[in-house]
C-alpha cells in the first residue's frame, strides 16, 4: 500500500514539475480568468464557486500537460539512448509520435551527419594507416639499396674497377629517387594542408605547351615514341598557375612514355565557350576499368611490380588532381587495356 502512495506521489511529482514550464502562462492566464470572472458576478457566491471550479480545472489542466510533455521528452530520450548505443542502423527506425514530426525529422538528419562523419573519419583513419604503411615502405626500399650497395662497397667492392662505378651509380639513383619521394611527400602535403599558394595568369598556351613537348622529346625518342603538339588557334590565352601545371604535364607526359612501348604521344587543346579542354593521349598498354576510379589515390599502382620497375613514387597522378581541382577542374580519364590512355582537364579562358 505505502509503495502505491509512493508510486502515485513520484508521478504526480513528476508530471507536475514537467508542467512547471507553463507556470508563467498559467498564471497569466488565471488573472485573467479572475478578472473577468469578478466583472460578471461580482462578489457573489458564484463567484467564489467559479474561482474553486477554475483553480481545481487549471490543477488538472497542469497535470496533463505535464504528463504529456513527460511522456514526449522520455521519446525524446529513449531515441537519443538508442542512438548512443548504437541501437539503431538506419534513420528510418528514428519514430517519434506525430505531434513530434518535426523533431523526428531533425534528429535523423543528425543521425545521418554523425554516421556519415562517422564513416568519414574511419575512412581516414583507414587512409592515414594506410599512407604511413606506404611511405614507410617506399622510404625503405631505397634506405635499404643504397645501405647495400654502400655495405658492398665498403666490403672490398670500391677497389674493384669492373663493378664498383656501377654500384655508385645505383646508390645515387636511390638517391634521386628518395629525393623525389620527399619533394612529392612535401608537395601533396603542402596541398591537402591548404598551404600550397597558386599565381593565376594569363598565358599564351601553344607556347607553353610546344615548351613542354621539346623537354619531353628526347625522352620520347629514346624509346623510339612520336610526341606530337596539334597546336589550336594562335594566340589563345588560357588562366593558371605555370609553375604548378608544369608538374601536371610532367607527371602524365612521363607516365605516358614509361607505359607506352610503340605509337605516339598526341597533345590536344579544344576551344570550348569558357575554357580550354586540354588532352593527353597515348597508345600504351592502357588502365583497366576497374583500375581506373583509384588510380589517383596515394602510392596507388595498377601494376605494382611494373610500376616500381619503372621508377616513380606513386604520388604524382595524387599531385596531378589536387592542382587540377585548384584551376577549377577535374581530370577525366579514358582508357582502353592494350590500347591506350587518355588525360583531359580544362583551364579557363
Amino acid at each position: 500500500m505505502w509503495g502505491t502512495g509512493l508510486k502515485v506521489w513520484n508521478e504526480l511529482k513528476s508530471n507536475f514539475s514537467s508542467a512547471s514550464v507553463y507556470l508563467k502562462e498559467f498564471f497569466l492566464f488565471g488573472i485573467s480568468i479572475i478578472l473577468l470572472a469578478y466583472i460578471i458576478f461580482g462578489r457573489s457566491g458564484y463567484f467564489t464557486l467559479f474561482i474553486i471550479l477554475s483553480v481545481l480545472i487549471g490543477v488538472l489542466s497542469l497535470f496533463f500537460l505535464g504528463k504529456r510533455r513527460l511522456r514526449e521528452l522520455n521519446n525524446i530520450r529513449q531515441v537519443i539512448f538508442n542512438i548512443r548505443k548504437n541501437y539503431l542502423n538506419k534513420s528510418e527506425e528514428i519514430k517519434l509520435p506525430a505531434n513530434l514530426h518535426g523533431v523526428e525529422e531533425e534528429i535523423q538528419k543528425m543521425f545521418e551527419k554523425m554516421k556519415n562523419d562517422i564513416n568519414y573519419l574511419t575512412r581516414l583513419e583507414k587512409m592515414r594507416t594506410e599512407f604511413l604503411a606506404n611511405v614507410s615502405h617506399e622510404l625503405r626500399t631505397p634506405i635499404f639499396a643504397i645501405q647495400g650497395y654502400v655495405e658492398t662497397l665498403l666490403d672490398g667492392a670500391i677497389n674493384d674497377e669492373k663493378v664498383n662505378k656501377y654500384f655508385l651509380e645505383k646508390a645515387n639513383q636511390h638517391t634521386i629517387n628518395l629525393s623525389n619521394l620527399l619533394n612529392d611527400l612535401i608537395d601533396i602535403s603542402m596541398i591537402e594542408s591548404g598551404e600550397m599558394r597558386m599565381s593565376f595568369r594569363y598565358f599564351n598556351i601553344n607556347e607553353y605547351l610546344s615548351s613542354m613537348v621539346k623537354e619531353f622529346e628526347p625522352m620520347a625518342k629514346g624509346k623510339n615514341l612520336e610526341l606530337i603538339y596539334h597546336p589550336v588557334r594562335e594566340n589563345l590565352q588560357l588562366l593558371g598557375d605555370k609553375n604548378k601545371l608544369r608538374q601536371v604535364f610532367i607527371n602524365i607526359l612521363t607516365n605516358a612514355i614509361k607505359y607506352t612501348e610503340e605509337g605516339k604521344i598526341e597533345i590536344f587543346v579544344e576551344e570550348e565557350q569558357k575554357s580550354g579542354k586540354i588532352i593527353i593521349k597515348d597508345t600504351g598498354i592502357g588502365i583497366p576499368e576497374t583500375d581506373i576510379a583509384r588510380i589517383f589515390e596515394r602510392f596507388y599502382r595498377v601494376d605494382k611490380a611494373r610500376s616500381r620497375a619503372v621508377g616513380g613514387t606513386g604520388l604524382g597522378l595524387a599531385i596531378v588532381k589536387h592542382i587540377a581541382e585548384a584551376h577549377g577542374s577535374a581530370i577525366e580519364v579514358k582508357s582502353e587495356v592494350g590500347k591506350g590512355s587518355e588525360f583531359s582537364f580544362r583551364l579557363k579562358k
